[in-house]
């Protein structure tokens, strides 16, 4: 089956927050011979990652197509993130849509002002867990790498990242399938990707 996977991008975003899990996907994709990845911003102009690079978003919320999965990645301006009302809205507005609504790092802070993390379990970067650790019902696990609950995925920081995606394209897939992206990207996590659901 063929996924578009829908990746948030926005300035001062963390670059290996999104650019890992998109090569996860893109490889998914390219071994099924179908789907595609795509980025997403408020607007069509270039944004700025936290490391200087430059990214042009293949669509804004105006014109973006429907997507099946939506990655929410983090970033270290958080406070600015958050005072993104129209990007607070369109998390808002995808999750009942899509398959499922993932977050990487602090993105998770943008799921929970949305309100999708409420009654929850979720994860979060550890130098944010206090502040996710405020809204009472989080259900806070910050051991876990990542975290499902229903069709909501939350994870820590940059690897976990990938580690997310994989169990991911597991899920959409198969753990074969998964373990495959995985010898491709080379990515060899310790403990390895061993998910068998």
């Amino acid at each position: 089956m063929s996924y578009t996977y829908g990746i948030f991008i926005y300035d001062k975003v963390a670059a290996l927050d999104f650019v890992g899990p998109s090569e996860t996907f893109t490889v998914s994709n390219y071994l099924k011979g179908e789907g595609r990845v795509v980025t997403i911003a408020a607007s069509a102009e270039p944004i700025t990652c936290l490391s200087g690079m430059r990214v042009i978003p293949d669509y804004t919320f105006d014109d973006a197509p429907a997507v099946d999965v939506v990655l929410v990645p983090g970033t270290e301006g958080i406070h600015e993130l958050l005072a993104m009302d129209n990007a607070i809205a369109w998390v808002k507005s995808k999750a009942e849509q899509v398959k499922y609504m993932t977050a990487v790092c602090t993105g998770a802070l943008l799921l929970q002002k949305a309100g999708l993390l409420a009654n929850r379990k979720a994860t979060t970067h550890w130098m944010l867990v206090e502040e996710l650790a405020k809204d009472s019902s989080v259900e806070l696990m910050s051991d876990m790498r990542y975290v499902r609950d229903g069709n909501i995925i939350t994870s820590q920081g940059i690897s976990a990242g990938i580690d997310m995606s994989l169990w991911l394209v597991g899920q959409l897939h198969s753990p074969a399938h998964a373990r495959e992206v995985r010898k491709i990207l080379q990515y060899d996590p310790a403990p390895p990707y061993t998910a068998e659901v």
